[in-house]
């Protein structure tokens, strides 16, 4: 089922998730209707925070470009992207690595913005499937931006936290109307 996208400035998007400690038969459907979701707007990544639950479970998808990544490793093994992707995870622990980098990115939440945001260029992640199954992932590239992204959603933060002061300054009459509209 597609869910409603939270918009901005839901308070919900700017909650720590809850820790996950047991995965249900009603969690597994939210992460598929998460999933379902994400395909119907087109993105690459979801929080649970996105569709109103404060949780620590987000989605990632770029398998879609296998060149969009010049490495992934899974447990120290390298791994295709279609072989990982799409990735629903819980409970992640993530430390960005290398060289900060600027790129261009969207949120679902954030409809019709686009902003470039300094973010590490590589990743290591800790994650847990729905299985249980603890994951390593090395990787850099928009699979590495996505993550940061989604784990920022987990904590409360949001991708207009990450942007330059000038930029955001650029963003101020549209945040503004965003606001406003969510009051009314």
């Amino acid at each position: 089922m597609v869910l409603d996208i939270v918009q901005y400035p839901a308070p919900v998007l700017r909650q720590k998730g809850e820790v996950i400690t047991e995965v249900t038969e009603e969690l597994r459907q939210l992460a598929s209707d998460m999933m379902e979701t994400m395909e119907d707007a087109h993105g690459v990544g979801l929080a649970a925070q996105q569709v109103g639950h404060p949780i620590q479970m987000a989605i990632v998808d770029v398998s879609y470009d296998e060149e969009c990544v010049t490495y992934c490793r899974v447990n120290g093994q390298d791994t295709k992207l279609e072989d990982i992707c799409p990735l629903v995870f819980i409970n992640p622990y993530i430390e960005p690595v290398g060289e900060k980098e600027s790129e261009s990115e969207g949120c679902l939440s954030f409809p019709d913005i686009r902003a470039d945001v300094i973010r590490k260029g590589e990743v290591v992640a800790k994650v847990t499937t729905l299985d249980g199954e603890e994951l390593i992932i090395e990787t850099d590239g928009l699979f590495a931006r996505a993550l940061q992204h989604e784990i920022d959603h987990l904590f409360g933060k949001l991708f207009i936290d990450r942007m330059s002061s000038a930029r955001k300054l650029k963003l101020k009459k549209r945040l503004k109307e965003m606001q406003e509209g969510y009051r009314s």
